[in-house]
């Protein structure tokens, strides 16, 4: 049976999307069977991320909708068999989207897959309750700036209130993945520290990707950073995080450079 993950945030623009794509891309490289989900009815960027924009025949709607089986929407990526992706529609609204139909779906994933990764809309509207209901586990993306963090801080609350877990009495786990982290300018006070984000959302770190060209370059070729240069620094941030994730200790390491060189190890360790 598959664990269900949400990669959600308040604020869009923090890299969800990214990170879906390059966390789905590190489990896989690890043996792990995933699928990505895209939750971003109307607003599909999964896809062109991962490179299969032209291959997307039919998508979540139709089989929410019973309009196509699973099997049919489901894209195996060409460069790692364990992977595949369920795109969104462009052309439906998130109005399509309907609880019963979602329960059905991910109910499906589950039995076919070891991690099934959701990619939630950015906000608290339909789409976004729907991509974490079903999650066993959240990552929380936000960047190191005041309103991103007070968004992620809403959709905690939210994460702790209206998923099936919560309704249960259930402990929703969730981990923190701090994205475009320039430790010079957080010095400079141009951004938020670590621990100062750390001391407002109060939930465990799951990694720290560095402010980067490789992610954006890795996006503009259609391949998850994780595939693409598997070298660069975020690329190791994320299969680090992927790694935690699993349940491996992992020494968790600050970005202290520009271009992605780890400096000081931060003792924080991910629950």
């Amino acid at each position: 049976m598959a664990k269900v993950l949400v990669v959600t945030s308040g604020k869009g623009g923090v890299g969800k999307t990214t990170s879906t794509a390059a966390l789905g891309a590190a489990l896989a490289q690890t043996g792990q069977n995933v699928v990505v989900v895209d939750f971003d009815v109307g607003l599909r960027n999964l896809d062109l991320v991962m490179g299969a924009e032209r291959r997307v025949v039919y998508d979540l709607i139709n089989v929410v909708q019973g309009d196509a089986k699973l099997a049919q929407a489901l894209i195996r990526d060409k460069r790692c068999d364990t992977l595949s992706l369920l795109p969104a529609s462009q052309t439906r609204d998130k109005d399509n989207l309907t609880a019963e139909g979602v329960a059905r779906v991910m109910d499906e994933l589950r039995e076919r897959f070891d991690w099934v990764i959701c990619d939630s809309p950015a906000g608290i509207e339909r789409g976004a309750t729907l991509a974490m209901r079903h999650a066993d586990v959240a990552v929380v993306v936000t960047n190191p700036e005041v309103s991103s963090v007070r968004d992620s801080d809403r959709i905690i609350g939210i994460l702790d209130s209206k998923t099936e877990r919560a309704e249960r009495g259930e402990r929703m786990e969730k981990h923190l993945l701090l994205t475009r982290y320039d430790a010079v300018r957080a010095e400079r006070g141009d951004m938020l520290k670590v621990d100062d984000v750390l001391e407002i959302l109060s939930i465990p770190l799951l990694g720290i990707i560095p402010e980067s060209p490789d992610v954006l370059r890795a996006s503009n070729l259609g391949a998850p950073v994780t595939l693409s240069d598997a070298n660069s620094a975020p690329a190791r941030a994320y299969m680090d995080a992927a790694r935690r994730l699993k349940g491996e200790s992992v020494a968790m390491s600050v970005p202290s450079e520009p271009k992605g060189f780890f400096g000081k190890l931060f003792g924080r360790r991910a629950a």
